[in-house]
């Protein structure tokens, strides 16, 4: 009896609201990835996700019963199991059929993409740097070794030729900053010098694909037959879908495998394909719900360090859906994103759901309502 009494007490703390949401949407990307593989005559995508979502889940309500400041204490640790996994694809990194990019590792047969679990291991790490020099963010001495921290990430990754990832990090890492009280004008110089660069980064950092898949979508032009041949089949399976869909498992591009990674970066094309307009909007409004519950998580924290992973956690989906949906609809270049809780891939579902028991454990172990507010509001 005293176990039930323990799961009714962790049911009467936890954020109910926040779980549901997060299991709800995981069965509707689990559906989606399916219906997206069906014309393969294998589920093995499937069951790949709906087991991630199982571990996943197990894994989030793990962290969440521990008080997150006990990860904060031991951040070198968890900075260890972030980097060495990325480092060692430098050397032994695999790289799965129709991707270029060697940023995986096989680990008993099993494939594994480390710069997920360094989403997670950043959040931590990140957050209890900005935690310990809160007092003296604006200080030049102090903004510099925080600016190196956030830089270590976005460099690896970029290295790893995974582009798109990188700026998750850069994303989240300014995320943090503003929410940890560093000024405006930092943000201002900031966005000052990434313009300055701008074309120093698009002639000689990107290389030809990246720079044709941006003139793409400028020129207003889909070049149907090589850069934009994602895209443009991607808008005529969402064109076909109009307000209701074709139906699930019926969409007629879904079910041939008619539009590039219609389970994976472009599962967003295969649901409004099949389901329309509305199974669009249901989408939105789902991750949307997930992270309005993580910011008032993150408003309701005493400690200033919750209140950041939190706002991590929350720039990193807000990058993911944006620039996902963003390239779904050709409104943002090609760059591997994945949309959260419904693109198929273990590793990344996993990986989201630790960062939500990260959250959970903000919520449960937040100790009072006070409110943490920037004071140059």
């Amino acid at each position: 009896m005293k176990i039930f009494s323990k799961i009714a007490d962790y049911i009467r703390e936890c954020d109910k609201i926040f779980l549901i949401l997060c299991i709800f949407t995981t069965c509707y990307g689990c559906l989606a990835v399916m219906s997206a593989t069906h014309h393969t005559g294998t589920y093995s995508e499937f069951f790949t996700q709906f087991g991630a979502m199982l571990l996943g889940l197990t894994v989030a309500i793990g962290i969440s019963l521990f008080d997150f400041s006990t990860f904060i204490k031991y951040w070198p640790l968890a900075a260890a199991v972030g980097l060495i996994p990325v480092i060692l694809t430098f050397f032994i990194g695999y790289a799965p059929p129709g991707t270029d990019d060697k940023a995986w590792l096989i680990i008993g047969g099993i494939s594994f993409q480390p710069a997920e679990l360094l989403k997670v291991m950043f959040l931590i790490t990140f957050a209890a740097h900005l935690d310990k020099v809160k007092e003296k963010i604006n200080e030049l001495l102090t903004l510099i070794p925080v600016c190196i921290h956030a830089a270590i990430p976005v460099i690896l990754i970029h290295f790893q030729g995974d582009d798109g990832t990188a700026m998750v990090f850069a994303v989240m890492a300014l995320g943090m900053m503003y929410a940890a009280g560093l000024r405006i004008r930092y943000f201002l110089i900031a966005l000052a010098a990434a313009v300055v660069a701008s074309p120093f980064v698009y002639f000689f950092v990107m290389n030809d694909d990246q720079r044709s898949r941006i003139i793409n979508i400028l020129s207003g032009q889909a070049d149907i037959q090589n850069a934009g041949y994602q895209q443009y089949r991607g808008s005529v399976a969402l064109a076909n879908g109009g307000w209701f869909g074709q139906g699930f498992l019926k969409g007629s591009l879904t079910q041939v495998g008619g539009v590039p990674e219609g389970h994976n970066d472009f599962i967003f094309v295969s649901i409004g394909e099949e389901l329309g307009f509305f199974g669009c909007l249901a989408v939105i409004l789902l991750l949307a719900g997930i992270c309005i519950r993580i910011l008032m998580t993150a408003k309701k924290c005493s400690k200033k360090s919750g209140t950041l992973i939190c706002v991590g956690v929350f720039s990193m989906l807000l990058t993911h859906i944006i620039i996902n949906i963003g390239m779904c609809l050709s409104l943002l270049p090609v760059i591997g994103i994945t949309l959260p809780f419904f693109s198929a891939g273990g590793t990344s579902l996993l990986c989201l759901y630790m960062s939500a028991g990260l959250v959970m454990s903000v919520y449960m172990h937040r100790n009072s309502r006070t409110l943490y507010l920037r004071d140059d509001y």
